[in-house]
């Protein structure tokens, strides 16, 4: 697998929204994400396990969010533009229904400025459970409500809430309640296995 390139363009600035949408148009077949201090940074796609994993994931957010149009729900190739300048694509992401539709038509077709109410990251072959971490502790702080970490291999999701120290569930024999973020989504983490 091939790990993440991070580019520098600090030398000339950085790039405005604007630029770095351009530059993410301008090379379609490549995955951008940009990081609060303007570092782009080029994602490998997934291995076939991950892209299987995620489309679960997805799948069942999805049906839930058919069953209860509470929301909008986005894949992995999905940008959001949070507060803090970066640019990031979690695995799977939801976004309350009444925070989409404030949106102008515009920014619905770029990366949306604003921050998911919840994520899933979902541990990748090249990733570490320190660097994802980070990256959904980055979510949180700029207004995320609900994260969920999964490591398939070790059978385990990490999640994470604003002010609140982050709880581990063990073993996949089981569903996880979205709780008062996503009412009555439960993931069958057995669908993981």
């Amino acid at each position: 697998m091939t790990e993440a390139i991070t580019l520098s363009f600090k030398s000339i600035g950085g790039l405005s929204q604007e630029e770095f949408m351009q530059f993410c148009l301008e090379n379609p077949d490549l995955k951008f994400e940009r990081t609060s201090e303007g570092q782009i940074i080029i994602t490998p796609n997934t291995g076939g396990r991950t892209g299987d994993l995620n489309s679960e994931i997805n799948m069942q957010l999805r049906l839930w969010n058919k069953a209860t149009n509470l929301g909008k729900v986005f894949d992995s190739s999905t940008s959001f533009r949070l507060a803090s300048g970066a640019v990031r694509s979690p695995d799977a992401a939801w976004i309350a229904k009444e925070r989409w539709e404030q949106l102008s038509e515009q920014e619905k077709e770029e990366h949306p400025p604003l921050c998911s109410d919840f994520i899933v990251e979902l541990r990748g072959e090249t990733e570490t459970i320190g660097e994802l971490t980070e990256r959904i502790q980055e979510f949180i702080t700029n207004g995320c409500r609900l994260a969920w970490l999964i490591d398939a291999d070790a059978q385990t999701v990490y999640v994470y809430r604003p002010d609140a120290v982050p709880e581990t569930v063990q073993g996949f024999n089981q569903r996880l309640s979205g709780g008062d973020v996503l009412p009555g989504f439960e993931l069958d983490l057995s669908q993981l296995q």
